[in-house]
């Protein structure tokens, strides 16, 4: 195996739930290996699209992906992941259409694994079945612990809470308002209000589809996570 491919597994490997545990061998990597390809995608381009036939899950190695859905409204973002998020495997393994489109915002790599190769190998495979589905379940826990901290709060705190949640290294939060709204199930204008009342307290400052943190520790103080 040479340095490249020693890599490529390892990576494999830290991509599919706890790696302290449950280990794969280099079997299991080799198949799951087998059974999809890197793509490259420029920005702006899409991994899928909502109401496509989802024959195929995402594995995210480089760059970030933004996930919106297309209303009558408009585009609705309701996510961006990176680096290390599986993506589109929910619909896949459903066999049902994507419910969202994920694009490109910058240059972005992703190990693709095709439904039809995938499954085979799930099913030979167990120990990497058992691995994706921790995976999964990790990410449905930590979006239950959202909803969780999110109920019985004001807007204001939802906010707050929302921000320090999406905010990237630099403290930026590339959503639009109309897009926090959605995420928090909550008014356009509710949600406006809270940004002006942040935004007055120098806890934020707002732009065109961008919100940056100020003092990350005022915000943590309203959402409660003193």
């Amino acid at each position: 195996m040479d340095n490249a491919e020693h890599q490529h597994f390892a990576w494999l490997a830290r991509s599919f739930g706890r790696t302290d545990y449950l280990p794969l061998t280099s079997s299991d990597l080799e198949a799951l290996s087998g059974a999809g390809e890197y793509v490259e995608k420029y920005p702006g381009t899409h991994l899928f699209r909502e109401n496509s036939p989802a024959t195929a899950a995402f594995v995210l190695q480089k760059g970030q992906v933004e996930l919106y859905r297309t209303r009558r409204e408009g585009r609705r973002v309701v996510g961006r992941v990176g680096e290390g998020a599986v993506i589109g495997d929910i619909a896949m393994f459903q066999n049902q259409p994507y419910i969202s489109s994920a694009k490109a915002i910058g240059p972005v790599t992703a190990f693709r694994l095709e439904r039809t190769r995938l499954l085979p190998v799930l099913i030979e495979h167990p120990m990497i079945a058992m691995r994706w589905l921790v995976a999964g379940l990790n990410q449905l826990e930590s979006t239950q612990r959202r909803v969780i901290r999110l109920m019985h709060r004001t807007v204001r705190e939802q906010v707050a809470e929302l921000l320090l949640d999406e905010a990237d290294a630099y403290g930026e939060v590339h959503l639009s308002q109309s897009s926090l709204a959605t995420l928090l199930g909550a008014s356009r204008q509710s949600v406006n209000e809270a940004l002006s009342d942040l935004r007055r307290q120098g806890l934020a400052e707002t732009g065109y589809r961008m919100i940056r943190v100020v003092d990350e520790a005022g915000l943590a103080s309203i959402a409660g996570r003193e």
